[in-house]
C-alpha cells in the first residue's frame, strides 16, 4: 500500500502535488456521470449516437430524442437498458416539451439537455439568390429548436437549482465563409444564444455551453456532399472532408464531440458555464500568409 504523510512543515507545493496524485487514482475508475439523467435531440446517429454511447457508458441514463422513429428505436434498443427511445421534431414544441415530461416520467430528473438536432440548408451560394422560404425553415430547426429545448430543459432545471444544457454549434459560427450562409447564421446565433441564456441560468445554479465541431463525415454530412458531388462514394466524400483539416496525423470524429460533451456535462466542468468548446484541430485560430522560404525567393 503508498501512504502519503506531511509533517506540519511541508511546503504547500507538496500538499497540493498529493491531492492531484489522489485525484488521478480515482478519476481513472470513475464514470464521470454516474447516476444522471441525459436527454440527448438526434441521437439516433451521427454525434448524437456516439454521446449517447458515450454517457451511458459513463453511468448515464439517456433518452433519444429524434425524428427519425424507426432509427431511433433501433439505436436505443442497440444501446442497451439505459437507453430509451421518444419521437421528436423539434421544430414542434409540443414534441419538445413531450420529451422533457417522458424524461422525468421514466427517471424522475432531468440532469443534461443535450440540443444537438440542426439541418443542413441546399441554398444558393449568392445571397441574391436566396430563398427565404428555406432560410425560415432552416432557423426554425437550428434555432427555434435549440430556444425549445433550453426552454423546456430550464422549467423542470430551476426548481432543482441545478443542471447542464449543450447545445452543437460549428466551427461555421466563428467565421464567415465556411458554409452557406443560412447554416452558418444559424450556427452564430446558437453560440449567441448560450452566451445570453448563461446570463439568467447562472442564477438557478444551471451550466449552459456549446460545441463547435469541425466538419465530419458523418450521415448528416456525407448526404449532404452528396448533393454536390454524386459522382462520389461515400469514401471519396469522406476523404475530402479530413483532408480540409489542419493538424496532421488526426481527424475529427464522433467521438471527440462526444468526449468533449461528457466533459461539459460533468463536474469536471463544474465552474464552465457560457462557454463555446471548439473542436477543429487549431482551424479556426490562424491563417497561414503562404510566403516561400527564403531560400526559394530569389
Amino acid at each position: 500500500m503508498l501512504r502519503i504523510g506531511f509533517s506540519k512543515n511541508v511546503s504547500y507545493s507538496r500538499v497540493l502535488l498529493a491531492e492531484s496524485f489522489n485525484r488521478l487514482l480515482t478519476t481513472q475508475t470513475e464514470r464521470k456521470l454516474e447516476g444522471k439523467v441525459a436527454l440527448i435531440t438526434a441521437a439516433a446517429s451521427g454525434i448524437g449516437k456516439a454521446t449517447a454511447t458515450k454517457f451511458i457508458k459513463n453511468g448515464a441514463k439517456v433518452v433519444i430524442a429524434d425524428i427519425q422513429k424507426q432509427l431511433g428505436q433501433e439505436t436505443a434498443k442497440e444501446l442497451g437498458p439505459n437507453a430509451t427511445f421518444i419521437k421528436c421534431d423539434v421544430t414542434e414544441e409540443s414534441d419538445v416539451s413531450n420529451a422533457v415530461d417522458f424524461t422525468i416520467s421514466k427517471h424522475n430528473q432531468l440532469d443534461i439537455m443535450y440540443n444537438n438536432a440542426g439541418v443542413a440548408c441546399n441554398t444558393p451560394v449568392s445571397i441574391v439568390d436566396l430563398d427565404l422560404g428555406v432560410f425560415d425553415r432552416v432557423m426554425n430547426i437550428n434555432v427555434r429548436g435549440v430556444v425549445a429545448g433550453i426552454k423546456h430543459a430550464s422549467r423542470v432545471m430551476i426548481p432543482r437549482r441545478s443542471g447542464s444544457i449543450l447545445c452543437t454549434a460549428s466551427v461555421t459560427g466563428l467565421m464567415g465563409g465556411m458554409a452557406q450562409h443560412t447554416y452558418s447564421v444559424s450556427k452564430f446565433a446558437v453560440i449567441g444564444i448560450v452566451k445570453s441564456l448563461a446570463a439568467e441560468l447562472c442564477n438557478n445554479g444551471i451550466r449552459i455551453n456549446c460545441i463547435s465541431p469541425f466538419a465530419i463525415p458523418t450521415p448528416f454530412v456525407i448526404e449532404e456532399m452528396n448533393r454536390l458531388f454524386p459522382h462520389l462514394d461515400a469514401q471519396q466524400l469522406a476523404q475530402m472532408v479530413h483532408s480540409t483539416g489542419v493538424l496532421k496525423g488526426a481527424h475529427c470524429e464522433p467521438d471527440d464531440i462526444a468526449n468533449a460533451a461528457v466533459y461539459l456535462a460533468s463536474d469536471d466542468a463544474k465552474y464552465v458555464s457560457g462557454h463555446n468548446l471548439v473542436v477543429d484541430g487549431g482551424f479556426t485560430s490562424f491563417k497561414r500568409l503562404g510566403f516561400p522560404a527564403p531560400d526559394q525567393v530569389n
